[in-house]
């Protein structure tokens, strides 16, 4: 329980970092974007908008549904290969989604 209230407090981090970076849309992307069935929707998203339009609402829904959080979880190693050159500009976000990987696999050492 601890570790989804841990996630919890990290995906309202994250969403207040994608919004100081002005990352945050107000406009959802067409369905078919959403509906890709690549990795992170690389072919259709950019990484930001897989965060807010995908991940996030996931992991609140199975936060909040109490279903088990993900076995793994690696959007920290995504977010170095998209924002490696931006790493002085997405410094926070990265350290975000780094806590939010070590938190779930934390749970994985726990069970």
């Amino acid at each position: 329980m601890q570790v989804k209230l841990g996630v919890r407090q990290l995906l309202l981090e994250l969403e207040e970092e994608l919004r100081a970076l002005s990352w945050w849309e107000s406009q959802a992307p067409a369905a078919q974007a959403l509906q890709s069935q690549e990795p992170f929707c690389v072919d259709t998203l950019e990484f930001a908008q897989w965060l807010q339009w995908v991940f996030i609402p996931r992991m609140h829904s199975i936060v909040s549904t109490e279903q088990p959080l993900p076995s793994q979880c690696a959007i920290f190693e995504m977010a170095e290969v998209v924002y490696r050159e931006q790493q002085a500009l997405t410094a926070q976000l990265q350290r975000c989604l780094k806590a939010i990987d070590t938190m779930i696999m934390s749970q994985q050492v726990l069970h």
